[in-house]
């Protein structure tokens, strides 16, 4: 490989993808005067999600972690009471619980799908449990059969974090709308996109009603809007969490893409998949896993190598090459703020550790040419000869 090429070859591990379309969206928005949210185009959006997720109530949000702090709020969590959450998750699953006012409790997550391990969230459960927050890693989902079970026998609130799980599905259920209620991210780095933006999705009435209240911060605007109330005024505590109507038309046009976004992403995958097959087969790396009973959205594609002075070497290599990786994630266990402020010291989650360790996430998005994973392929298999 010469300089010259070295420099040329850019490749990031993440693109948003665009349609000029989207213009015309923001254009109708523009031109009905309406820019804020909950507006036509917001409405439109929310029902667009109902009808493609077969959920009832789908709101809108400014970002995947305020659907999750919305859910927390929701249960009116006292000091201490406790959610269950992996570890192996973004800061904001955390940070939802402790902002509702409750106290996470990280648990293992499995080897196979990186996760919630079962056994290991039902062992942590105590009489203080609320709730649980399941994380569907790589748009792949958790065991949900058996959380659900778990929780149901326990009187828990099952919240799904399936900011990573849009548009993919466990035994044919879409995530996100088989716990009580989930969480969306329309994230720049997601499969679909608005820039910053998110949603709040259940099939319970009372938390829909909830749910308008909270996002509108705190008033009964939603019902005075229905005409259902002669005005609006503050019934309880809540926040600015609604989608403005220009990012929403923005959205509008990713979900008019639904599918062809996940099938160009399904075909990267699979190239991945089998361009790195013999390297898994000579114990090199390990590949993802989808269990027959999951059909991914392909968000993410990762392998795990055999050590963290590996994972970290491999990643300075292929930057060299102009190939863009990273990892995911530090674990929140072993955060400084947890250390701190949880006191989680004395928290083994050996799987947990050692994943963090070992994972490196390839680029992945619909635009990315064919010869372009190719040569991922080809410089990967240098690294690891």
């Amino acid at each position: 490989m010469t300089t010259a090429t070295t420099r040329t070859i850019s490749i990031p591990v993440n693109k948003p993808f665009v349609d000029d379309r989207v213009l015309d969206y923001i254009k109708t928005v523009l031109d009905s005067g309406k820019l804020s949210g909950d507006g036509p185009m917001g409405k439109a959006v929310e029902a667009q999600l109902c009808e493609l997720f077969s959920i009832t109530h789908v709101l809108l949000t400014t970002s995947c972690t305020h659907a999750l702090e919305m859910a927390m709020m929701m249960l009116d969590l006292q000091p201490d009471d406790e959610v269950i959450t992996p570890s192996f998750t973004f800061v904001s699953t955390a940070n939802a619980i402790l902002h509702g006012g409750g106290k996470p409790v990280f648990c293992e997550i499995n080897d196979r799908t990186l996760t919630i391990d079962v056994k290991d969230f039902e062992r942590r459960i105590t009489s203080k449990t609320r709730a649980v927050v399941v994380v569907h890693y790589a748009g792949v989902s958790a065991e949900m059969d058996e959380v659900m079970a778990i929780a149901r026998a326990r009187n828990m609130v099952v919240v799904e974090d399936a900011a990573q799980g849009v548009n993919a599905k466990y035994k044919g259920k879409f995530l996100g709308t088989i716990g009580d209620c989930g969480a969306y991210s329309f994230h720049d780095t997601k499969n679909y996109v608005c820039g910053e933006g998110g949603a709040f999705l259940t099939d319970e009435e009372t938390l829909a009603r909830k749910g308008e209240i909270i996002r509108e911060k705190g008033t009964n605007r939603a019902n005075f809007l229905r005409g259902q109330v002669d005005k609006y005024t503050w019934v309880d505590l809540g926040s600015s969490y609604i989608l403005s109507d220009l990012l929403a038309a923005v959205l509008k046009c990713q979900l008019d893409d639904l599918d062809v976004i996940q099938e160009r992403r399904r075909r990267i995958y699979e190239m991945y998949m089998m361009g790195l097959r013999d390297l898994e087969q000579h114990e090199k790396l390990r590949l993802p896993i989808i269990p027959e009973y999951c059909e991914s959205n392909y968000h993410i594609f990762y392998i795990l190598l055999r050590s963290e002075v590996e994972r970290n070497t491999v990643m300075k290599k292929l930057k060299e090459f102009g190939i863009q990786t990273t990892f995911h994630y530090v674990p929140l266990h072993s955060s400084p703020f947890a250390l701190q402020a949880l006191g989680t010291k004395d928290v083994s989650l050996p799987v947990t550790d050692r994943i963090s360790q070992n994972l490196l996430r390839l680029p992945i998005y619909p635009q990315i040419e064919t010869a372009e994973v190719e040569y991922v392929i080809e410089k990967l298999h240098e690294c690891l000869k």
